[in-house]
């Protein structure tokens, strides 16, 4: 099984520029309930580590690069985002960690759901004994 799905977005432009845009339920399975970026994260600060028990979410580097760690308690992946036309959608039970952040470094979030701190599994542990049930 992979992790990850990335998935190139559908990129529109000409000598001026160039454009992606995103819709729910069309270029994203999911309706975009919440949308949030990272930003001015410091050299060797590392950000996540936690998963989500429902919550989808798409991961876009908008500028510069990070490295995202996903595990589904049974194997890791790392996958390095490094272009605003590459997504990474995460679904179900994944832990994630983001590692190794670019001075510039955008991250974009588009989430399927509300803020939902009952959604959160902090504790790696924790996280074992759900993936292993």
């Amino acid at each position: 099984m992979s992790l990850i799905n990335e998935q190139s977005l559908k990129v529109i432009g000409d000598d001026r520029g160039q454009l992606i845009a995103l819709e729910g339920n069309k270029d994203i399975p999911f309706d975009i309930k919440r949308v949030y970026y990272i930003y001015g994260t410091q050299s060797g600060v590392a950000r996540g580590f936690h998963a989500h028990r429902n919550l989808k979410q798409l991961l876009i580097c908008v500028s510069g690069n990070c490295d995202i760690l996903l595990d589904d308690g049974h194997s890791k992946e790392t996958v390095n985002l490094k272009s605003p036309d590459q997504g990474l959608l995460i679904e179900g039970l994944v832990w994630r960690e983001m590692h190794n952040f670019s001075e510039d470094c955008v991250l974009l979030v588009l989430a399927s759901e509300y803020y939902d701190e009952s959604d959160y599994i902090r504790c790696y542990d924790d996280y074992l004994k759900q993936t292993r049930k």
